[in-house]
């Protein structure tokens, strides 16, 4: 065993511990058997430890405390010996004359002995009742000497050896009120910074995403300026354009001719089914159905500047299937949709919402704005009846007419009026022919054209409102003859070849109160879809142009002869709609099938 360490002090607990030896033996069977009656546990069994020299003072517990609280003053003040230094890193800092912590040092010495406890050993960590904290082989000494007297060398509060429990923890520190606030504080403002390096963050991510949107913004803007100029310089050299230029655009557009149209290439869509042209804006709106949204129809607005974008707008799932979409002619903004849904509703696509829906008695086929007044709309239904209704009554229609016959109306035109009687004439398109409504002052039945009665089942209506020229198309009625009676021949490649059945175009010229039939045509038409048609009018210079699908294309015909003047790009599915439009410099030409939208133009004289 290691000699224990000796100084004076140590010399004077030696002779009081010799001196007091004897006396404790004679008193040792008094003790055992007191502990047998109350029954005590067997003494922790103790190896001296070579951290607690055998001169530890026995004979008062005040004395030891106090001498332990000496010598943790002189390690406090970085004196003492090599027994008095302390284990590990900041140990070693105190025992180098560093300053330590007051409360580091009582959280990690024993107050007997002054050494450092440990979590294993004979030097281990334990407590009394009491709660105050020793090291296992001091104060089983001290309990062990005093027997049945034995007290807390702290609080004097009773106690013996069974009542010693060790504690298994790597630390104790002790922390005082003034160190916990300090804590608190600490824990506070690091909270607070990584809250502020949260924040911080989340908004300098969000910047830098604006930032990039508005550089895509910039650059989109960039382009579409570009066009605009493009655009505006055209109309500046057509206005400054001399004789020459006339001779060069002579190549293009021949007297009593019709214009050439150019491709202005293809976009595509997916499950596009109608679409309507603003040219001024520039826009195009198209009805789309979603496969993998339950098959749900969305208005979709496609720019036609580049870079093209595009913006979904969703209908209610009342409305059901599109029928017919017209874009307004007064308010560029504004769309009114016919579905099989019973509604009539108008779209904002500036808000992208319906900003006016009307429940109808049934379901509707198609819908026309009224070209000479901004307030009033039309719905043509299934059951062959017409509804006229005022935007600024939102409760019911104005007027409601049945038709000739109970067959869907699958096409209504408002007519340009040039007299101020307040009478709105439109025309309506049914199996049976071409119909004529007058609203307003009177509330007549509507009356049959009579140019197309007995001509077969009318499948197509095209109108253009600003030459008066009517076209429709029809195919033969179930039973009759395949023959036709033909004021013009054909002069269309595919007239005779292709799927479908033999029908007819048929020319109409409106002047007044009256039509005037002006030719009609042979042609190959489907059998059990309704085909699109439209009038081009490119200009006072060039007669007008009838356009309608041919075996997958868009043939383009001259009126009133529908003499064969161009082919267009053929698709490779079925074209569902077509439409025309202008603005100040030249025309475009829109041929939509399930996939793609086709783009033409042409230049107006």
């Amino acid at each position: 065993m290691e000699e224990p360490y000796n100084s004076d002090e140590d010399n004077e607990y030696n002779i009081i511990y010799e001196m007091d030896e004897d006396a404790e033996n004679e008193s040792e069977t008094e003790e055992e058997e007191e502990e047998e009656e109350r029954g005590e546990e067997e003494y922790i069994p103790v190896v001296n430890s070579h951290r607690v020299s055998s001169n530890i003072g026995l004979n008062s517990g005040r004395d030891s405390v106090e001498e332990g609280r000496s010598k943790r003053s002189r390690v406090e003040q970085g004196g003492g010996g090599g027994r008095e230094t302390l284990i590990g890193d900041e140990n070693a800092e105190c025992s180098q004359g560093k300053e330590c912590n007051p409360i580091e040092i009582d959280g990690l010495f024993c107050p007997i002995c002054m050494d450092a406890w440990t979590n294993e050993g004979d030097h281990h960590i334990c407590c009394l009742p009491c709660g105050h904290l020793y090291g296992l082989s001091c104060i089983s000494k001290w309990l062990k000497q005093k027997r049945s007297s034995a007290k807390c060398p702290q609080c004097n509060r009773k106690c013996s050896l069974k009542d010693v429990r060790k504690l298994f923890a790597p630390r104790i520190v002790v922390v005082d009120n003034e160190s916990q606030k300090t804590i608190r504080s600490l824990e506070v403002k690091c909270a607070f910074l990584e809250k502020k390096n949260a924040d911080s963050s989340r908004k300098e991510s969000e910047w830098l995403k604006r930032e990039a949107e508005l550089n895509h913004k910039v650059k989109q803007l960039a382009e579409r300026t570009t066009c605009l100029e493009h655009l505006l310089g055209d109309l500046q050299s057509r206005s400054i354009i001399s004789n020459a230029a006339e001779n060069i655009n002579s190549k293009f557009c021949r007297q009593g001719s019709s214009c050439s149209f150019v491709s202005e290439g293809e976009l595509q869509v997916e499950g596009a089914s109608l679409f309507d042209i603003d040219a001024v804006g520039q826009m195009v709106l198209l009805v789309r159905r979603l496969p993998k949204i339950g098959g749900s129809h969305v208005l979709t607005k496609l720019n036609l500047l580049p870079p093209h974008e595009s913006e979904d707008i969703f209908f209610p799932s009342s409305m059901k299937i599109i029928k017919d979409l017209q874009i307004s002619p007064f308010n560029r903004g504004h769309a009114l949709c016919a579905s099989l849904g019973k509604k009539l509703s108008v779209l904002s696509s500036e808000s992208n919402s319906v900003i006016l829906s009307y429940d109808l008695p049934a379901a509707a086929w198609s819908c026309s704005w009224d070209l000479n007044s901004s307030n009033h709309i039309y719905a043509g239904l299934q059951n062959g009846s017409l509804l006229a209704f005022d935007v600024r009554q939102t409760g019911s229609p104005l007027e409601s007419r049945p038709g000739l016959t109970r067959n869907p109306i699958h096409t209504v035109r408002s007519l340009q009026s040039s007299s101020s009687s307040g009478v709105r004439t439109l025309l309506s398109a049914s199996s049976i022919g071409i119909c004529e409504w007058n609203f307003g002052h009177t509330e007549e039945r509507p009356s049959l054209v009579h140019e197309t009665a007995d001509q077969g089942v009318c499948i197509s209506l095209a109108y253009c409102y600003s030459s008066d020229d009517i076209v429709a198309t029809f195919r033969p009625k179930l039973g009759m003859p395949n023959e036709m009676v033909v004021t013009q021949p054909s002069l269309s490649p595919s007239a005779t070849i292709g799927q479908g059945v033999l029908g007819s175009n048929l020319h109409l010229k409106r002047e007044g109160d009256k039509y005037t039939k002006s030719g009609i045509a042979s042609a190959r038409v489907s059998d059990i879809r309704l085909p699109k048609s439209v009038i081009i009018d490119t200009g006072s210079n060039n007669r007008p142009v009838f356009g309608i699908e041919d075996e997958g294309g868009l043939i383009l015909q001259e009126l009133p002869s529908f003499t064969f003047s161009q082919r267009l790009m053929s698709h490779k599915r079925l074209i569902s709609d077509m439409k025309y439009t202008s603005n100040l410099s030249r025309g475009i030409l829109g041929c939509l099938s399930e996939e793609t939208l086709q783009l033409f133009s042409s230049k107006i004289s």
